[in-house]
């Protein structure tokens, strides 16, 4: 675990950005905890988050997926009345 005092912090904001290369860093105020900075992949797997279609298809072994999807009917414009 890294900690690292919130002056510190505001000094030298890159420097904690790269610690968390090797893990959640607490950032502490008046030497208590007060926040975690953590990288984002770490952080999404902390919610869980599940990656987006985009990320899917941008995946190298996504090239061997067929994908051809079919066109959908042209939609015309129409009046709408809001009252």
């Amino acid at each position: 675990m890294q900690t690292i005092s919130s002056r510190d912090f505001n000094q030298d904001v890159g420097k904690a950005k790269r610690a968390t290369e090797k893990g959640p860093v607490f950032i502490t105020d008046r030497g208590k905890p007060a926040h975690v900075l953590l990288t984002v992949e770490e952080y999404y797997k902390l919610i869980g988050a599940t990656k987006t279609v985009a990320d899917l298809l941008a995946m190298p072994e996504s090239a061997d997926i067929d994908f051809d999807p079919e066109r959908t009917a042209v939609v015309a414009a129409r009046e709408v009345d809001l009252q």
